[in-house]
């Protein structure tokens, strides 16, 4: 008949039995329990933000100044894609969000700003707030992905950080249309547990690299959840990363990334006539394999190395032309598409022109515009309730497609004369209006 042991009792069966193990096994090895998605988790995890924030919704979409209604609680997840602090996740994570916070995988907290988004994909950029350099996200491919192939999902699912769900890969090239506005195309189906936050996190293959970010979940349904391929979501990210800065340099080089055996290749499409790249001789079809101290495989990598250039700044480049490996110093130029400050007196604004995939389903009548990088304290812009990212498409009757529409308008009679003038800019896919005068004396300093 069995009997109960004392406390006591246990404690000396246990002790007695951690005698008798063989001397070269401990309760502290973890050789067999360290699988390659153990690793690939642990790879990745310092790569991975947390997100959070309030949306606001108005009850008048028609002015800047319209009451606040609703307040809805947002959460996401985000992979850092450069070290100096630029996430990448979906736009719809962030979409509306006044502040975003933002929680590391060491549990340290700060905040991120919006820097440019495309809704037609989903997907947008943030710069973090942070004074050190941060571990970035591996990049894998999504060219040769496998039916069955395990994944892993990391994120911050129904606001549990960094949480680890693991499947497979079920389908691939699917099309999910999610309401009237948004369709996807060509996402990964897989069967790995996704989420409310998971939006915007990484799905990992065992080799620990990103091979989708975490997009959407089949309501209703068993183990069916999507991301957006790698090699997709790289492509917009490197468009959204030419708005980071706005960018005061050329270069000449247009570039284009291509697979070779899944493996990515950085390779020249074209060379612009007269540029510094003309006059270093480079041309189509040269790959660029490091930029400075850097290894380039995509686009993206030559975006993110221009963000703190200046003019006269050298890039260094490695290419392979003809064959041959070749280094070439390229001396970077003024960029004519800069930041314009022609509005920074009277209306405490800078501006550079939108890109095309800025204004992509913006809005029916606006295909151009003026996106605003800075607002100055106390100046009619900032009284006006105008934010950085907003876009200017039109101003005392005028479309404001270029800065040089910008510059005619200031220099008209009676906005010179500071009379009330009409503006209309964009925020996300909202269209706005307000009234504005120029600067007053007290108000341009």
């Amino acid at each position: 008949m069995l009997s109960r042991c004392s406390y006591k009792t246990q404690l000396l069966l246990l002790s007695m039995c951690a005698l008798m193990l063989p001397a070269s096994w401990s309760f502290a090895d973890r050789g067999d329990r360290e699988t390659p998605l153990v690793r690939a988790v642990a790879n990745c995890r310092t790569a991975v933000v947390n997100l959070r924030g309030r949306k606001t919704v108005n009850s008048d979409h028609s002015r800047l100044s319209s009451d606040t209604v609703k307040q809805v609680n947002g959460m996401g997840t985000g992979v850092i894609i450069d070290s100096r602090g630029y996430v990448l996740t979906n736009y719809h994570v962030v979409e509306g969000v006044k502040q975003i916070q933002v929680t590391m995988a060491d549990r340290q907290k700060t905040t991120a700003q919006l820097i440019a988004h495309d809704p037609a994909t989903d997907l947008a950029i943030l710069k973090l707030k942070t004074d050190q350099p941060l571990e970035t996200i591996e990049i894998g491919t999504s060219s040769d992905l496998m039916l069955a192939e395990t994944v892993a999902a990391v994120g911050n699912a129904y606001g549990y950080e960094h949480t680890v769900t693991v499947g497979i890969i079920s389908q691939l090239g699917r099309t999910v249309q999610v309401n009237d506005d948004q369709i996807y195309r060509n996402l990964i189906q897989t069967d790995a547990p996704i989420n409310p936050g998971n939006s915007g996190g990484p799905l990992l293959n065992l080799e620990g690299k990103m091979i989708g970010i975490n997009v959407a979940v089949r309501i209703g349904a068993q183990g069916i959840a999507f991301a957006i391929p790698a090699n997709d979501a790289m492509e917009v990210a490197s468009e959204l990363m030419k708005n980071v800065g706005a960018q005061a340099v050329t270069h000449g080089i247009i570039t284009k990334t291509i697979y070779d055996e899944h493996q990515p290749k950085l390779v020249i499409d074209k060379i612009s006539p007269g540029s510094p790249a003309a006059a270093m001789d480079l041309s189509s079809g040269d790959v660029i394999t490091r930029i400075n101290e850097m290894d380039a495989c995509r686009c993206l990598d030559l975006q993110c190395a221009l963000i703190d250039c200046q003019p006269t700044s050298q890039l260094r480049l490695d290419v392979v032309q003809d064959g041959g490996a070749r280094q070439v110093q390229l001396v970077l130029q003024e960029n004519t598409q800069k930041t314009s400050r022609i509005g920074w007196t009277p209306l405490g604004l800078s501006v550079t022109p939108a890109s095309e995939i800025e204004m992509a389903n913006r809005h029916p009548n606006y295909k151009r515009g003026l996106r605003i990088i800075n607002v100055r304290k106390g100046s009619p812009a900032e009284i006006e309730g105008i934010l950085e990212g907003d876009i200017l498409v039109a101003m005392h009757g005028w479309k404001t497609e270029t800065v040089e529409n910008l510059e005619y308008i200031l220099q008209q009679p009676d906005v010179k004369s500071r009379k009330d003038f009409m503006f209309y800019i964009l925020r996300e896919q909202e269209p706005f209006w307000g009234q504005m005068r120029i600067a007053s004396a007290s108000q341009k300093r």
